[in-house]
Protein backbone atom coordinates (compact mmCIF):
# COMPACT_ATOMS: atom_id res chain seq x y z
CA UNK A 1 0.00 0.00 0.00
CA UNK A 2 2.39 2.57 0.74
CA UNK A 3 4.43 1.40 -2.22
CA UNK A 4 1.39 2.38 -4.29
CA UNK A 5 1.21 5.42 -2.39
CA UNK A 6 4.69 6.91 -2.79
CA UNK A 7 4.00 5.62 -7.18
CA UNK A 8 0.99 7.80 -7.26
CA UNK A 9 2.72 10.80 -5.32
CA UNK A 10 5.15 10.86 -7.84
CA UNK A 11 3.18 10.35 -11.08
CA UNK A 12 1.22 13.83 -9.55
CA UNK A 13 4.28 15.62 -9.06
CA UNK A 14 5.60 14.45 -12.38
CA UNK A 15 2.48 15.92 -14.24
CA UNK A 16 2.53 19.26 -12.00
CA UNK A 17 6.74 19.77 -13.10
CA UNK A 18 5.50 19.04 -16.62
CA UNK A 19 2.29 21.31 -16.43
CA UNK A 20 4.49 24.48 -14.80
CA UNK A 21 7.50 24.45 -17.87
CA UNK A 22 4.75 24.40 -20.18
CA UNK A 23 2.61 27.03 -21.77
CA UNK A 24 2.91 30.47 -20.74
CA UNK A 25 5.75 29.43 -18.80
CA UNK A 26 4.20 29.51 -15.36
CA UNK A 27 4.60 27.16 -12.18
CA UNK A 28 7.85 27.44 -9.89
CA UNK A 29 10.80 27.15 -11.41
CA UNK A 30 13.16 24.21 -10.76
CA UNK A 31 16.97 23.11 -11.93
CA UNK A 32 16.01 21.83 -15.64
CA UNK A 33 12.76 23.11 -16.54
CA UNK A 34 12.61 23.74 -19.93
CA UNK A 35 10.17 26.78 -21.41
CA UNK A 36 8.80 28.11 -24.80
CA UNK A 37 7.99 31.50 -24.57
CA UNK A 38 6.24 33.92 -26.94
CA UNK A 39 7.95 37.22 -27.62
CA UNK A 40 6.58 40.32 -30.07
CA UNK A 41 7.83 43.08 -31.11
CA UNK A 42 6.03 46.01 -33.01
CA UNK A 43 8.18 46.13 -35.83
CA UNK A 44 9.23 44.18 -39.05
CA UNK A 45 12.09 41.35 -38.92
CA UNK A 46 14.49 43.37 -40.29
CA UNK A 47 14.11 46.38 -37.82
CA UNK A 48 17.01 47.54 -34.85
CA UNK A 49 13.48 45.69 -32.38
CA UNK A 50 14.00 42.39 -33.90
CA UNK A 51 17.92 42.71 -33.91
CA UNK A 52 17.43 42.96 -29.86
CA UNK A 53 14.57 40.01 -29.87
CA UNK A 54 17.09 38.08 -31.66
CA UNK A 55 20.27 38.09 -29.73
CA UNK A 56 17.81 37.75 -26.48
CA UNK A 57 16.67 34.69 -27.98
CA UNK A 58 20.20 33.39 -28.90
CA UNK A 59 21.18 34.01 -25.45
CA UNK A 60 18.70 32.77 -23.12
CA UNK A 61 18.43 29.60 -25.10
CA UNK A 62 22.34 28.71 -25.07
CA UNK A 63 22.99 30.46 -21.38
CA UNK A 64 20.27 27.15 -20.95
CA UNK A 65 21.68 24.83 -22.79
CA UNK A 66 18.91 25.10 -25.09
CA UNK A 67 16.57 24.42 -21.95
CA UNK A 68 14.64 27.59 -22.85
CA UNK A 69 13.94 28.59 -26.28
CA UNK A 70 12.22 31.89 -27.94
CA UNK A 71 9.77 32.40 -30.39
CA UNK A 72 9.75 35.54 -32.05
CA UNK A 73 6.24 37.27 -33.53
CA UNK A 74 7.26 40.55 -35.42
CA UNK A 75 4.12 42.96 -36.78
CA UNK A 76 2.47 41.82 -33.42
CA UNK A 77 1.35 39.01 -34.90
CA UNK A 78 -0.22 37.52 -32.51
CA UNK A 79 -2.36 40.48 -31.80
CA UNK A 80 -3.29 40.95 -35.25
CA UNK A 81 -1.07 44.27 -35.62
CA UNK A 82 -2.85 45.73 -32.37
CA UNK A 83 -0.23 46.87 -30.13
CA UNK A 84 -2.14 47.93 -26.86
CA UNK A 85 -3.56 44.52 -27.80
CA UNK A 86 -0.60 42.96 -27.45
CA UNK A 87 0.76 44.73 -24.48
CA UNK A 88 -2.73 43.82 -22.76
CA UNK A 89 -1.78 40.04 -23.81
CA UNK A 90 1.86 40.26 -22.20
CA UNK A 91 -0.10 41.68 -19.01
CA UNK A 92 -2.63 39.19 -18.81
CA UNK A 93 0.09 36.08 -19.28
CA UNK A 94 -1.33 35.13 -23.08
CA UNK A 95 2.12 35.88 -24.06
CA UNK A 96 5.79 36.22 -22.50
CA UNK A 97 7.77 38.59 -23.40
CA UNK A 98 7.50 42.01 -25.64
CA UNK A 99 9.44 45.08 -26.92
CA UNK A 100 6.89 48.29 -26.42
CA UNK A 101 7.52 51.85 -26.48
CA UNK A 102 6.40 53.73 -23.38
CA UNK A 103 4.00 55.28 -25.56
CA UNK A 104 1.74 51.97 -25.77
CA UNK A 105 2.20 51.21 -22.67
CA UNK A 106 0.78 55.22 -21.21
CA UNK A 107 -2.17 53.93 -24.14
CA UNK A 108 -3.70 52.24 -21.27
CA UNK A 109 -1.86 53.42 -18.03
CA UNK A 110 -1.26 57.46 -18.76
CA UNK A 111 1.13 57.98 -16.10
CA UNK A 112 3.71 55.81 -18.47
CA UNK A 113 4.11 59.09 -20.58
CA UNK A 114 6.01 60.75 -17.97
CA UNK A 115 9.42 60.09 -20.35
CA UNK A 116 7.24 61.38 -23.36
CA UNK A 117 6.86 64.73 -22.20
CA UNK A 118 7.62 67.49 -24.58
CA UNK A 119 10.58 68.35 -24.99
CA UNK A 120 12.06 67.07 -22.05
CA UNK A 121 15.83 65.80 -23.42
CA UNK A 122 18.40 68.07 -25.73
CA UNK A 123 19.43 64.94 -26.72
CA UNK A 124 19.76 61.11 -26.68
CA UNK A 125 22.94 61.24 -24.59
CA UNK A 126 20.88 63.05 -21.74
CA UNK A 127 17.40 60.98 -21.98
CA UNK A 128 19.73 57.79 -21.94
CA UNK A 129 21.92 59.10 -18.99
CA UNK A 130 18.99 60.31 -17.23
CA UNK A 131 16.79 56.61 -17.81
CA UNK A 132 19.82 54.90 -16.29
CA UNK A 133 20.26 57.25 -12.77
CA UNK A 134 17.22 57.19 -12.05
CA UNK A 135 14.31 56.72 -14.93
CA UNK A 136 14.65 52.78 -15.08
CA UNK A 137 14.49 51.85 -11.70
CA UNK A 138 10.88 54.38 -11.86
CA UNK A 139 9.74 52.29 -14.65
CA UNK A 140 10.63 49.14 -12.92
CA UNK A 141 8.22 49.66 -10.48
CA UNK A 142 5.51 51.20 -12.26
CA UNK A 143 5.76 48.10 -14.85
CA UNK A 144 5.38 45.35 -11.81
CA UNK A 145 1.89 47.29 -10.91
CA UNK A 146 1.04 46.20 -14.18
CA UNK A 147 2.23 42.43 -14.01
CA UNK A 148 5.27 43.47 -15.97
CA UNK A 149 8.97 42.49 -15.36
CA UNK A 150 11.04 45.34 -16.90
CA UNK A 151 14.28 43.52 -18.16
CA UNK A 152 15.53 46.33 -20.23
CA UNK A 153 15.12 49.42 -22.06
CA UNK A 154 15.64 50.38 -25.49
CA UNK A 155 15.66 53.22 -27.87
CA UNK A 156 13.61 54.03 -31.13
CA UNK A 157 15.12 57.71 -30.45
CA UNK A 158 13.74 60.85 -30.75
CA UNK A 159 10.40 61.60 -33.10
CA UNK A 160 9.93 63.67 -35.65
CA UNK A 161 7.78 65.74 -38.07
CA UNK A 162 6.93 65.08 -41.62
CA UNK A 163 4.51 66.97 -43.62
CA UNK A 164 3.86 68.47 -47.35
CA UNK A 165 2.42 71.48 -46.41
CA UNK A 166 5.36 73.77 -45.24
CA UNK A 167 8.83 73.89 -43.63
CA UNK A 168 8.31 74.33 -39.73
CA UNK A 169 10.61 75.98 -37.96
CA UNK A 170 7.74 78.16 -35.00
CA UNK A 171 4.76 76.47 -33.54
CA UNK A 172 2.81 78.51 -35.96
CA UNK A 173 3.85 76.60 -38.59
CA UNK A 174 1.68 73.87 -37.24
CA UNK A 175 -1.24 76.05 -37.19
CA UNK A 176 -4.18 74.03 -38.99
CA UNK A 177 -2.16 71.07 -40.04
CA UNK A 178 -3.60 67.65 -39.75
CA UNK A 179 -1.27 65.87 -38.17
CA UNK A 180 -1.52 61.91 -37.67
CA UNK A 181 -0.68 61.09 -33.76
CA UNK A 182 -0.43 57.95 -31.34
CA UNK A 183 -3.66 57.45 -30.26
CA UNK A 184 -2.98 58.80 -26.71
CA UNK A 185 -4.49 61.85 -24.84
CA UNK A 186 -0.98 63.30 -24.58
CA UNK A 187 -0.31 63.89 -27.73
CA UNK A 188 -3.51 65.24 -28.57
CA UNK A 189 -2.94 67.99 -26.06
CA UNK A 190 0.88 68.84 -27.70
CA UNK A 191 -0.47 69.34 -31.06
CA UNK A 192 -3.99 71.12 -29.91
CA UNK A 193 -1.77 73.48 -28.15
CA UNK A 194 0.43 74.54 -31.43
CA UNK A 195 -2.57 75.14 -33.56
CA UNK A 196 -2.45 72.12 -35.32
CA UNK A 197 -5.12 69.04 -36.10
CA UNK A 198 -4.16 66.02 -34.69
CA UNK A 199 -5.92 63.10 -35.75
CA UNK A 200 -5.16 59.35 -35.00
CA UNK A 201 -5.87 55.68 -37.43
CA UNK A 202 -3.64 53.00 -37.65
CA UNK A 203 0.21 53.76 -38.85
CA UNK A 204 -0.74 50.77 -41.77
CA UNK A 205 -3.32 53.49 -43.65
CA UNK A 206 -0.81 56.51 -42.72
CA UNK A 207 1.12 56.27 -46.27
CA UNK A 208 -1.68 56.22 -48.13
CA UNK A 209 -3.50 58.84 -46.43
CA UNK A 210 -0.64 61.10 -47.35
CA UNK A 211 -0.62 60.37 -50.42
CA UNK A 212 -4.44 61.18 -51.17
CA UNK A 213 -4.31 64.38 -48.56
CA UNK A 214 -6.61 63.29 -46.31
CA UNK A 215 -3.50 64.31 -43.76
CA UNK A 216 -0.54 66.63 -44.20
CA UNK A 217 1.88 65.10 -42.03
CA UNK A 218 2.72 63.03 -39.18
CA UNK A 219 5.46 62.24 -36.75
CA UNK A 220 7.61 59.21 -35.89
CA UNK A 221 11.02 58.81 -35.21
CA UNK A 222 13.08 58.52 -38.27
CA UNK A 223 14.00 54.54 -38.52
CA UNK A 224 10.52 54.42 -39.40
CA UNK A 225 10.38 57.56 -41.62
CA UNK A 226 12.53 56.08 -43.40
CA UNK A 227 12.30 52.63 -43.79
CA UNK A 228 7.90 53.26 -44.68
CA UNK A 229 9.57 54.94 -47.82
CA UNK A 230 7.25 58.74 -46.48
CA UNK A 231 9.97 60.77 -48.26
CA UNK A 232 7.80 59.87 -51.42
CA UNK A 233 4.93 61.67 -49.94
CA UNK A 234 6.25 63.45 -48.04
CA UNK A 235 8.05 67.24 -48.40
CA UNK A 236 9.16 68.67 -45.41
CA UNK A 237 11.44 67.39 -42.43
CA UNK A 238 11.29 69.02 -39.19
CA UNK A 239 14.24 67.79 -36.99
CA UNK A 240 12.56 68.98 -33.92
CA UNK A 241 13.50 65.99 -31.20
CA UNK A 242 10.23 66.63 -29.21
CA UNK A 243 9.30 63.51 -27.87
CA UNK A 244 12.17 60.73 -26.47
CA UNK A 245 10.58 57.20 -27.22
CA UNK A 246 12.33 54.69 -25.13
CA UNK A 247 11.17 50.98 -24.97
CA UNK A 248 10.13 48.20 -22.12
CA UNK A 249 11.78 44.89 -23.34
CA UNK A 250 8.96 43.13 -20.73
CA UNK A 251 8.37 39.71 -19.16
CA UNK A 252 5.56 38.77 -17.45
CA UNK A 253 6.08 38.90 -13.98
CA UNK A 254 4.01 36.22 -12.70
CA UNK A 255 6.53 34.21 -15.63
CA UNK A 256 9.62 36.08 -14.81
CA UNK A 257 9.02 35.72 -10.83
CA UNK A 258 8.01 31.64 -11.20
CA UNK A 259 11.76 31.02 -12.42
CA UNK A 260 14.73 29.95 -10.75
CA UNK A 261 17.51 32.80 -9.86
CA UNK A 262 19.92 31.38 -11.74
CA UNK A 263 17.36 31.50 -14.70
CA UNK A 264 15.93 35.04 -13.94
CA UNK A 265 19.79 36.23 -13.90
CA UNK A 266 20.15 34.50 -17.56
CA UNK A 267 17.42 36.46 -18.16
CA UNK A 268 18.30 39.39 -17.24
CA UNK A 269 21.76 39.47 -18.60
CA UNK A 270 20.45 38.51 -21.95
CA UNK A 271 17.80 41.09 -22.11
CA UNK A 272 20.90 43.91 -20.88
CA UNK A 273 22.74 42.52 -24.12
CA UNK A 274 19.91 42.76 -26.62
CA UNK A 275 18.82 46.43 -25.14
CA UNK A 276 22.60 47.83 -25.99
CA UNK A 277 22.43 46.38 -29.15
CA UNK A 278 19.28 47.72 -30.36
CA UNK A 279 20.01 51.04 -29.33
CA UNK A 280 23.76 50.94 -31.11
CA UNK A 281 22.21 49.31 -34.06
CA UNK A 282 19.30 52.10 -33.88
CA UNK A 283 21.79 54.76 -33.60
CA UNK A 284 23.86 53.67 -36.18
CA UNK A 285 21.39 53.37 -38.71
CA UNK A 286 19.79 56.63 -38.20
CA UNK A 287 22.73 58.48 -38.83
CA UNK A 288 23.02 56.69 -42.38
CA UNK A 289 19.37 57.33 -43.36
CA UNK A 290 19.18 61.12 -41.93
CA UNK A 291 21.75 61.62 -44.72
CA UNK A 292 19.63 59.95 -47.47
CA UNK A 293 16.71 61.86 -46.32
CA UNK A 294 18.23 64.88 -46.70
CA UNK A 295 18.60 64.08 -50.47
CA UNK A 296 14.95 63.50 -50.82
CA UNK A 297 13.38 66.07 -48.35
CA UNK A 298 13.59 69.61 -47.48
CA UNK A 299 14.74 68.91 -43.62
CA UNK A 300 14.74 71.84 -41.05
CA UNK A 301 17.23 71.19 -37.85
CA UNK A 302 16.27 73.81 -35.25
CA UNK A 303 18.72 76.00 -33.57
CA UNK A 304 18.35 75.95 -29.93
CA UNK A 305 15.96 79.20 -29.83
CA UNK A 306 13.85 77.64 -31.47
CA UNK A 307 13.56 74.67 -29.43
CA UNK A 308 13.33 76.74 -26.90
CA UNK A 309 9.73 78.76 -28.41
CA UNK A 310 8.34 75.42 -29.01
CA UNK A 311 9.18 74.09 -25.54
CA UNK A 312 7.91 77.18 -23.62
CA UNK A 313 4.43 76.57 -25.43
CA UNK A 314 4.09 73.12 -23.43
CA UNK A 315 4.12 75.04 -20.23
CA UNK A 316 -0.07 74.32 -20.28
CA UNK A 317 0.56 70.41 -21.02
CA UNK A 318 2.91 70.18 -18.33
CA UNK A 319 0.87 72.27 -15.95
CA UNK A 320 -1.99 69.68 -16.99
CA UNK A 321 0.07 66.33 -16.70
CA UNK A 322 2.12 66.69 -13.66
CA UNK A 323 -1.04 64.55 -11.83
CA UNK A 324 -1.35 62.72 -14.52
CA UNK A 325 2.45 61.39 -14.16
CA UNK A 326 3.00 61.75 -10.61
CA UNK A 327 5.44 62.88 -9.02
CA UNK A 328 7.83 59.84 -8.43
CA UNK A 329 8.25 59.51 -11.86
CA UNK A 330 8.37 63.12 -13.53
CA UNK A 331 10.76 63.27 -10.63
CA UNK A 332 12.84 60.24 -12.06
CA UNK A 333 13.05 61.11 -15.51
CA UNK A 334 13.59 65.03 -15.05
CA UNK A 335 17.11 65.65 -16.24
CA UNK A 336 19.57 67.48 -13.80
CA UNK A 337 20.46 70.81 -14.89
Amino acid sequence: MKQTKTYALSLALSAGLVLTACGGGGGASADGDTYDWDFTITTGNTSTWNDGAELFAEQVEEGSDGRISVNIFPNEQLSNGDTVAGLEQLMSGEKDLSFNSTIIYASIDPKFGAVNAPFLYTDLEQARATLEDTGIDAYTEAAAERGVQLLAMGESGFRQLTNSTRPVRTPDDLNGLKVRIPGIGLFDDIYQEMGANPTTMSFSEVFTSLQQGTIDGQENPIDIIYTSGLEEVQDNLTMWNYVYDPLILGMNKEVFDSLSEEDQELVTAAAQEAAELQIANNRENEAGQLEELKGEMDVVELTEEESTAFRDQMTPVYDDYQDVWGEDLVEAVTPDE
